[in-house]
């Protein structure tokens, strides 16, 4: 009897570290994305969010939150947010938290990145992986890197072709003293805004013009808050993380933080596809132009010629800013591009 009862006891000990684990796992995790579908950075969240709660079988419940309301609209908060324990999960953009994560800002030096190929060496090479552990120092896991789009530049005033067009033209931008200086550096006049503040501003004639992917301008119909003109510049693109909070990543089992990132890497190449489809780069169509031109908007698309004449009067702002974002990891990023020549 005192071994049959030694046996249960035991057993129910070998037991209990399971039951626990189970029971650490909430009803549901907060996912926080800018925007909303269609656009490819809310589609890339929502994926994620699918994927896991499916592969999970319910077990890992994760909600999207778009709009980025769980900070009220304030897309540059979500860092914070999550650090603070309010989001559980993120697709962040490095445009949004480079303000306090410096080397992210690495994507946003202008003209870095002649092409999508450039993006790609620069999130799968040795500067991606420093970036994710930069993060993973801010209490963020990095799963995967996505992808919003080179940002192209659309206004209600004038086709944009050089430098000297930019002047004294009113642009919105998202976030980010860099941006600041880009177009301060052009003669511009640059105000910084939330995108929920975005679209009443263009309407309303409070700002003359924005710069954003081509596939969110058509999401959105900026081209009916009297955005006339579009350059295709690439000056440049905002990379995606795809990250969740340490110590959510913590509370998982090994083959669940494993299902985590399949999911993230899946729901990833997803969202730049999307990102990339319809604007004429290899191994796609030129629909998004197309469908630019059929609303009556009038596409500018720079030579390279004419996009080095912007980044030469840009380059007190790359050379200044550089030293911020860090020497080292700047020069990383230019060695991994000019391998591709």
């Amino acid at each position: 009897m005192t071994t049959r009862r030694s046996l249960l006891l035991a057993s129910a000990g070998l037991a209990a570290p399971a039951i626990a684990t189970a029971q650490t796992y909430r009803p549901e995790y907060k996912l926080s994305v800018v925007g909303n579908r269609p656009i490819p950075f809310a589609e890339g969240a929502f994926q994620w969010a699918e994927l896991v709660t499916q592969r999970s079988g319910g077990r890992i419940n994760v909600r999207v939150y778009p709009g980025s309301q769980l900070v009220g609209g304030d897309q540059t908060r979500e860092l914070l947010a999550m650090r603070q324990g309010v989001i559980d999960m993120c697709v962040f953009s490095t445009i949004n938290i480079a303000p306090q994560v410096r080397e992210a800002g690495v994507f946003q030096l202008p003209f870095l990145m002649p092409d999508h190929r450039a993006f790609d060496a620069l999130i799968n090479g040795e500067v991606g992986r420093d970036i994710m552990q930069v993060m993973d120092g801010r209490d963020v896991v990095g799963l995967a890197f996505g992808e919003n789009g080179f940002r192209e530049i659309s206004n209600s005033r004038r086709a944009i072709r050089t430098p000297a067009d930019l002047r004294g033209l009113k642009i919105r931008f998202a976030a980010g003293a860099i941006f600041n200086d880009i177009f301060t550096g052009m003669g511009a006049n640059p105000l910084q805004m939330s995108f929920a503040d975005l679209q009443p501003a263009l309407s309303s004639g409070a700002v003359d013009g924005q710069e954003n992917p081509v596939n969110l301008f058509l999401a959105f119909r900026m081209d009916t808050l009297a955005q006339r003109h579009m350059t295709i510049w690439n000056y440049v693109n905002d990379a995606l993380i795809f990250g969740v909070s340490k110590s959510v990543w913590n509370s998982f089992n090994a083959e669940d933080q494993a299902l985590l990132r399949d999911c993230a890497r899946e729901a990833a190449a997803n969202n730049i596809r999307l990102a990339r489809a319809g604007l004429g780069i290899p191994g796609t169509d030129d629909a998004a132009l197309q469908e630019l031109r059929r609303r009556n908007v009038e596409v500018t698309v720079l030579s390279a010629e004419e996009k080095r004449a912007f980044a030469q009067a840009l380059r007190p702002v790359h050379e200044r800013w550089a030293s911020r974002i860090g020497t080292g990891l700047v020069q990383k990023a230019e060695a991994a591009i000019r391998a591709l020549s």
